[in-house]
């Protein structure tokens, strides 16, 4: 993959305190975007059983109270199956922690927009477990992890979040991008 990234001063603006900010302020999605993600090619395989029937017998809401916050992975295992079954938990743990790996040409490219001076930001529904991602690939080398659902309790593609990330930033929706798979 060959990205050419063209630095230019004209695409800066003075925001008050912040001073000299260069925009736009790139906002990622984690999952799929940056980072290998284990759930559709692992998991399944993990619980020996065709991704249809993991996504039959998961409970409806447990992963996105998770994501959210609202429950810890103690009551993520407690919960995961409708049926309340039992499951290695560090064994789930560890199968996605060895999943996660940079998508092809993505490290490279947060590079170069690193060397740029471009503001990079984590906007993301994952749960506390973004923790193991940073362990393995360093991203914050690359981004700040301020935009996680687990740590502001919302998910996209809930308005909320979004205008959660603009108070913050203290800026405009046109002054910033975001970079998501779907």
């Amino acid at each position: 993959m060959a990205i050419k990234i063209i630095n230019s001063s004209s695409n800066t603006t003075s925001t008050g305190d912040n001073g000299n900010r260069k925009l736009p302020v790139l906002l990622f999605d984690i999952m799929d975007t940056i980072v290998r993600d284990p759930f559709y090619h692992d998991v399944p395989v993990f619980f020996r059983m065709p991704m249809e029937e993991l996504l039959e017998c998961k409970h409806p809401t447990a992963w996105i109270e998770f994501e959210k916050g609202l429950i810890n992975e103690t009551e993520l295992a407690r919960k995961f199956f409708k049926d309340g079954r039992d499951f290695d938990l560090e064994g789930l743990k560890n199968c996605m922690r060895r999943g996660y790996s940079y998508i092809e040409g993505v490290e490279g490219l947060l590079r170069a927009l690193k060397q740029n001076n471009y503001e990079m930001h984590a906007f993301t529904n994952y749960p506390i477990w973004y923790e193991m991602i940073e362990d393995k690939l360093k991203l914050s080398t690359f981004l700040s992890w301020t935009f996680c659902s687990c740590t502001i309790g919302k998910r996209k593609p809930e308005p909320d979040f979004y205008l959660e990330v603009l108070r913050h930033l203290d800026v405009e929706p046109a002054s910033c991008v975001f970079i998501d798979d779907r």
